[in-house]
C-alpha cells in the first residue's frame, strides 16, 4: 500500500484486507439520538437496521440482538462521558476487495458526539434549491441508509457553493424525494404531504413519528404521495426531518417564503413524544 508521500506502507497488497464499506459502500448505518443516557426510538432503529441488512444479504450474528446493540451504544457514550449524544452505528460486511463477498459476516463501528437535549426549530434563514445534476433512483435500495451517498454529497457541495442551506433531491421521474439530510414535508392549507418510500426517499425514523403525530391531529390532514416541484411554490410551509435535528423549517425556495407556525406546533408534540420515550 502506498501513502500520499509515495512511501510503501505495511505489507504487500495481497496481505491487506480493506474495509468493504470503504471499497464498495458495502455498509449500512443508523444515526441515533441518546437523551439522558437512553436511546430514543431504539426498537424502530434496530428493526430498520435488521431489515436493511437482510435486504443486502448480510449475515446477521445471532448475538446481534436489540439488547446487545443498546449495550454497545451506551458503553460508547458512557466511555465518552456523554449523557446526550448523536450516535452513528455503521455495519459493514467483512471480506476482501472483490465485488462478490467471500463471506457475509459483518463488523460494526460506533461513533458518538455531543448533542442538544431537545429539538429546536432554528429561526434563521434556511433557503433551499432543487438539485438537478443527478437523480435518486426509484427503487428499494434508495430507501436504505447505506454509505453510498454521492448524490447527497454533491448536492450539499452545490448548496454550499451557491449560498443555499440545503438542496432538494429529485428522482428519475422528476418528483421531489427528500433533502440531502432528511425527509421533506409540505403544508398547504391544513394538509401535510410527504413523498412515499416507493419514490426513493429514506425510511426515516422521525418521518415515521411525524406521520403518527399528524394522523392523530384533529386540525391536519395527511397525504403520502409524490410531490411535483411545481407544488413547492404553492405551499404555505416546508420542513425537513431527521433524528439529529428533529424538525428544520425551510424559510425560502426561490421567490417563495414560508411560514413555520404548523412546524413549530408539530415540534412541541415531537418533543413531548421524545420525553415520553426517554
Amino acid at each position: 500500500m502506498i501513502n500520499f508521500n509515495g512511501d510503501l506502507v505495511g505489507q504487500s497488497n495481497e496481505h491487506i484486507e480493506q474495509n468493504r464499506g470503504f471499497l464498495y459502500a458495502d455498509a449500512v448505518f443508523e444515526t441515533l439520538k441518546v437523551l439522558d443516557g437512553k436511546i430514543l426510538f431504539l426498537e424502530d432503529h434496530y428493526f430498520r437496521l435488521m431489515a436493511s441488512m437482510r435486504i443486502l444479504r448480510m449475515e446477521i450474528p445471532l448475538d446481534f440482538t436489540l439488547e446487545y446493540m443498546e449495550s454497545q451504544i451506551i458503553k460508547t457514550t458512557t466511555a465518552l462521558n456523554l449523557t446526550h449524544a448523536r450516535v452513528r452505528l455503521t455495519v459493514f460486511r467483512n471480506g476482501s476487495g472483490k465485488y462478490l463477498p467471500e463471506q457475509r459476516t459483518v463488523g460494526f463501528v460506533i461513533v458518538a458526539e455531543p448533542a442538544a437535549t431537545i429539538y429546536t426549530n432554528k429561526l434563521e434563514k434556511y433557503e433551499v434549491e432543487l438539485f438537478k445534476d443527478f437523480y435518486i433512483s426509484k427503487h428499494l435500495l434508495s430507501s436504505l441508509k447505506t454509505t453510498s451517498c454521492l448524490v447527497n454529497i454533491t448536492a450539499s457541495i452545490f448548496a454550499k457553493e451557491n449560498g443555499y442551506e440545503n438542496c432538494l433531491l429529485i428522482n428519475d421521474e422528476k418528483n421531489v424525494v427528500e433533502a440531502t439530510n432528511g425527509n421533506v414535508f409540505l403544508i398547504t392549507n391544513n394538509t401535510v404531504v410527504t413523498p412515499p418510500i416507493s419514490d426513493g426517499c429514506k425510511n426515516g425514523i422521525i418521518r415515521k413519528k411525524m406521520i403518527e403525530i399528524i394522523k392523530k391531529s384533529e386540525e391536519l390532514l395527511f397525504e403520502e404521495r409524490s410531490i411535483s416541484p411545481f407544488e413547492l411554490q404553492k405551499a404555505d410551509e416546508m420542513f425537513i426531518t431527521n433524528i439529529a435535528v428533529g424538525i428544520q423549517s425551510v424559510t425560502q425556495y426561490r421567490k417563495k417564503k414560508f411560514d413555520q407556525t404548523v412546524a413549530n406546533n408539530l415540534l412541541v408534540k415531537l418533543n413531548a413524544l421524545v420525553r415520553f420515550n426517554s
